[in-house]
């Protein structure tokens, strides 16, 4: 569901050597792709004769990067797109970060960012902004510096920084460098045709190029490409991952391929499960657009009721969920949607969303979808119970955000207004994935974390701030 629920997608990034063509045109391409993982900033750092040169703009890459692309030309770069889940959305916070020696995008989050940021100030550097990529551009440049290798340089980062990160890099020696955290959190995949080597958060940036899939980046490893080459080495290795469930319930693209699973499947697979699940015996089925529209397909194939285009989005309004007030955020979803009434009336509906985090959102599409003359209302989310915030690269804050953290089943139905309610079992999460439980992050539906420092949080969290809307990590350092 693409509108105001309580959380932001992870940033996305793209970086290619295309030694046989300028790659400013397939940078474009790659960040337009991936659009849909960030509309706060956008920016692109291209190499030639030696020189870095960036563009970072707030805002749309096709509206505002685009007329300051054609200033740029060169073989090799890369390419952000950002949502703030650290730091504030100004443009000394857009990315890729940059020095006289590199240029980095970054997705994902550290927990320890605000442990960090005190250590670098400690140490006497200067920090611009307030943003954990350039936390980790300092480390970089300070590892490297001692040691002038990449590989010892991302092990002694690897132990320094605890949260997820997937990073692109361009350097000054012309050097393209992807890299992956140890638990493979935030998605990264590389591919190939010919000379050209691209790497990119989800793989529907590659199709863009026409460039071929070759696979995801392992976690723990580091490639780097250069004009004549492409080495992958191993920086650290870990007995388990933590592939990021939500990348695939929500994040991405419904086209895209993660960890070698098609996001369409698994969501129609999760469709599927809610059908075995729940007896509810509706008219309709109707998708929250428009990532939930893949798992209505797969309740209605299991059960032969008919997808109905119940809601309808406004393409040409952006997601709302930057803004600050409610009522805000409320008067947006009415813009944003609009029930079909010759679709919904006298009929009994089953509402199918990606999951619920507030449910404010929800209670005001039920409200519209009742105004529109359905005669009950039901709400299916393919998504568990979302009870504990993320540190990894979700803009889920605190407690204080989460309506399934605060209430029981019954009560978070009175809340939304529904005649009745279904989420997601654990269990069919995990099978409509098709990922080993012990290699995903499932910290938002268990409290239970693969990173120490993230787990050290939230128990200060609990202590400290119970239910209230507190960033705690972003304020204080936990003891």
């Amino acid at each position: 569901m693409q509108i105001q629920r309580g959380k932001k997608d992870a940033c996305g990034i793209f970086g290619i050597s295309n030694p046989q063509q300028d790659a400013v045109l397939n940078i474009y391409y790659g960040l337009m792709s991936l659009q849909h993982r960030g509309q706060e900033s956008s920016g692109i750092s291209i190499i030639k004769n030696g020189r870095i040169s960036s563009r970072r703009v707030r805002g749309l890459v096709s509206q505002n990067l685009k007329p300051k692309l054609w200033t740029l030309s060169g073989n090799m770069g890369i390419g952000h797109v950002r949502y703030s889940t650290t730091g504030t959305s100004t443009l000394v916070n857009a990315q890729p970060m940059t020095d006289n020696m590199f240029a980095l995008g970054h997705n994902g989050n550290l927990a320890n960012y605000m442990h960090l940021r005190k250590k670098i100030k400690n140490e006497g550097l200067k920090l611009k902004a307030n943003s954990d990529a350039e936390v980790i551009l300092k480390l970089l440049r300070m590892n490297y510096d001692k040691s002038g290798d990449y590989i010892s340089s991302f092990k002694e980062l690897s132990s320094q920084v605890d949260g997820a990160y997937s990073l692109v890099i361009l350097t000054r020696n012309r050097e393209l460098i992807a890299v992956r955290d140890p638990l493979g959190l935030r998605p990264l995949c590389q591919g190939r045709k010919g000379n050209t080597i691209a790497f990119a958060s989800e793989s529907v940036a590659l199709d863009s190029n026409n460039i071929n899939l070759v696979g995801d980046l392992e976690p723990g490893t580091i490639t780097i490409a250069t004009k004549d080459t492409c080495k992958k080495y191993c920086y650290h290795s870990c007995k388990r991952k933590a592939h990021c469930m939500f990348e695939f319930v929500y994040f991405s693209r419904v086209d895209s391929v993660l960890e070698g699973k098609s996001v369409y499947d698994v969501r129609f697979n999760l469709g599927i499960n809610l059908a075995k699940t729940y007896d509810t015996k509706p008219d309709v089925v109707v998708p929250v657009p428009d990532t939930s529209r893949t798992a209505a397909e797969g309740y209605s194939y299991q059960t032969g009721v008919p997808v109905a285009e119940g809601l309808i989005k406004n393409r040409y309004i952006h997601r709302t969920f930057i803004m600050p007030r409610q009522k805000d955020r409320d008067s947006a979803i009415k813009l944003k949607i609009n029930p079909l009434k010759s679709a919904v009336s006298e009929k009994n509906v089953l509402i199918i969303d990606d999951s619920i985090v507030r449910g404010t959102t929800s209670k005001v599409i039920v409200q519209m979808l009742r105004n529109a003359g359905a005669n009950k209302v039901h709400l299916m989310s393919t998504c568990p119970p979302i009870i504990s915030p993320c540190f990894y690269g979700i803009d889920i804050a605190s407690y204080g955000e989460l309506i399934a953290a605060k209430v029981d089943l019954e009560s978070i139905q009175r809340k939304i207004g529904t005649d009745s309610l279904g989420y997601q079992t654990l269990e069919g999460l995990i099978k409509a994935i098709n990922i080993p439980e012990e290699d995903l992050c499932l910290g938002c539906l268990k409290g239970e974390y693969p990173t120490p420092y993230a787990q050290r949080v939230l128990e200060t969290m609990k202590e400290k701030t119970g239910t209230r809307k507190t960033r705690i990590w972003e304020t204080e350092i936990p003891a």
